[in-house]
């Protein structure tokens, strides 16, 4: 980091450098409101310790599954108990994708562990589709 005076600082090229990120995302959450770096004289972007650690946390909510929107929503409330709403409202979301992909992952192995010749011709298969479709509908599965 580039000393001014007590502050540190760094360009928006060294700090994309230091995250692998390209600058244009840089930009982009900065524009969402995401991130606030000080101007030097000239106008060129600054970043000091704290907005490393805000692009750290934001890499990190990202890695997490959540959207930049739900970030900033996070970011912007000092509310202990609104942010915990947001993060149980995620966590649900979470747990429906992670219900969904597992069923996903059901249905590929039966196919794949299916003894017949053509998985679609198995009971098992075809049960696990009927409970897609709902009860009192004949399952027809083209051959």
């Amino acid at each position: 980091m580039k000393s001014s005076g007590e502050n540190k600082t760094l360009s928006i090229g060294d700090l994309a450098e230091r995250f692998g990120l390209a600058t244009h995302v840089l930009r982009h959450w900065e524009t969402m409101g995401l991130l606030s770096p000080v101007r030097d004289a000239a106008g060129r972007r600054r970043y000091r310790t704290a907005d490393l650690t805000r692009v750290a946390v934001i890499l990190r909510a990202k890695e997490a599954g959540l959207s930049l929107d739900t970030i900033r929503s996070l970011a912007a409330t000092t509310n202990p108990a609104a942010r915990r709403n947001i993060l149980r409202h995620e966590a649900e979301t979470l747990r429906s994708h992670i219900a969904a992909a597992q069923a996903s992952l059901e249905l590929i192995e039966c196919a794949l562990d299916c003894d017949h010749e053509d998985f679609t011709q198995c009971s098992h298969f075809r049960q696990m589709v009927a409970e897609r479709i709902g009860p009192d509908a004949p399952v027809h599965v083209p051959v």
